[in-house]
C-alpha cells in the first residue's frame, strides 16, 4: 500500500508543482489528464444517463478548477477528485435547475481535453455495455454498483472510498471504511449467487 502511495503521489507531483507555481490552469490539465477518463467511466456508471454524467464531468471539471488552490494533499489528488465528481453528480440531481452543459468557468484548453476524454470514455463504455457481469452490477442499487466500481474497478483503499463518499452521519472514515467492508463482502456474496443463476460463473 505504501508503494501504492509512492507511486500515485509522483503521478500527482506534476499537478502539486503547478499548483504550487500558481499554474492553475496546468494544474487542472494535468488533473484532468491523468485521472478524467476513469472519472468519466465512474459518473457514467452511477448516473446511469448520458446527459447527466457530461454535465456532471463537466461540474466536476468547473469544481477541480475553481477548488485546486485551496486543496490542502491531506487525500491523494485522486481521492479527492472522486469525492468532487460524486458531489457534482449529485447536486445535478438534487437541482435539475442548476443542470448546464457547459461550466461557464473553466479554461478552453482544459474543457477541451476533457471533452475529449470523456467523449473515449463513453464510446469505450458502451462496447463493454453487453458484459453479463455489468449488466448484474447495473441491477444494483446506485450506492452499492458505487461501492463496486470504487473498490473493484478504481481499487481505492477503503478509506479512501470512505473519504470520497463520506459517511454523514458523525463516524470517522475508519469506521465508516469498516461498515463499507462489510458492505462490501455482502454485496460480492449476492453478485455470486446471481452470477451463478445466469451460467455466467
Amino acid at each position: 500500500m505504501a508503494d501504492d502511495d509512492d507511486v500515485r503521489a509522483r503521478r500527482e507531483a506534476p499537478v502539486r508543482d503547478a499548483v504550487r507555481a500558481g499554474d492553475l490552469r496546468t494544474a487542472a490539465a494535468a488533473a484532468i489528464e491523468l485521472y478524467g477518463g476513469e472519472l468519466a467511466a465512474y459518473l457514467h456508471a452511477i448516473a446511469r444517463d448520458d446527459d447527466l454524467a457530461a454535465e456532471a464531468f463537466a461540474t466536476f471539471c468547473e469544481d477541480l478548477c475553481k477548488g485546486l488552490p485551496a486543496f490542502r494533499w491531506d487525500a491523494s489528488l485522486r481521492t479527492w477528485s472522486y469525492a468532487l465528481a460524486r458531489h457534482a453528480l449529485f447536486r445535478l440531481k438534487r437541482s435539475p435547475a442548476a443542470r448546464r452543459l457547459v461550466p461557464l468557468e473553466v479554461a478552453p484548453e482544459v474543457l477541451d481535453r476533457a471533452e475529449q476524454i470523456r467523449s473515449a470514455t463513453v464510446q469505450f463504455l458502451r462496447t463493454e455495455v453487453k458484459d453479463g457481469l455489468r449488466q448484474l452490477r447495473d441491477q444494483l442499487a446506485p450506492e452499492d454498483h458505487e461501492l463496486l466500481i470504487l473498490r473493484i474497478d478504481r481499487k481505492l483503499a477503503w478509506r479512501d472510498i470512505a473519504i470520497a463518499i463520506g459517511a454523514g452521519d458523525g463516524r470517522t472514515p475508519d469506521q465508516h471504511a469498516a461498515a463499507l467492508r462489510k458492505r462490501f463482502e455482502r454485496l460480492k456474496a449476492e453478485l455470486r449467487a446471481l452470477a451463478a443463476e445466469r451460467g455466467l460463473v
